[in-house]
């Protein structure tokens, strides 16, 4: 008599069903699904934050360069326009430029050649009144899914010279 073959389960016997092994093996594989779901979801949203933050910081820099120069005497009142008014700023979307030009004010007509790419700002300055203008920086560039992101910035600067 052969034991190794008997057929007949006993019940003391310890052990998982193959259909108890199969039911684990699906969970396990959906859980592991979804992981690798969210951790994708969590690399576009670094990304996306990441964009949205070089966005704010490049539209609150050219903000700061514009009062700095406005405080220091590099730029007059008067010249605090669009171009097409007269003034230094350049008129509609260019290109964000990363570093300073000669005057050391970003988005004047002079700003050097260093771009950063996926990116455009664009400064449009409003007259108030003879001694108040309101400066819109608005600063576009398209998110890793196409669709387009933008940040704005307004300030109100008035005359000191």
């Amino acid at each position: 008599m052969n034991t190794a073959m008997n057929s007949k389960s006993h019940p003391n016997e310890k052990g998982f069903t193959l259909i108890e092994v199969m039911v684990a093996g699906v969970i396990m594989t959906v859980g592991l699904l979804a992981l690798a779901y969210a951790s994708g979801q969590g690399m576009g949203v670094v990304m996306v934050s990441e964009q949205n933050a070089t966005a704010q910081q490049q539209a609150r820099q050219a903000l700061e360069d514009l009062l700095a120069a406005r405080n220091n005497g590099l730029l007059q009142f008067s010249q605090i326009e669009n171009v097409s008014n007269g003034g230094v700023f350049e008129d509609g979307p260019q290109p964000l430029t990363l570093a300073a030009n000669p005057q050391g004010v970003l988005g004047t007509a002079t700003d050097g050649q260093t771009t950063l790419p996926g990116y455009t700002r664009q400064i449009q300055i409003t007259d108030l009144s003879s001694i108040l203008k309101q400066v819109t920086i608005t600063v576009n560039y398209t998110r890793p899914n196409g669709s387009p992101g933008s940040y704005q910035v307004t300030c109100d600067v008035y005359q000191t010279d």
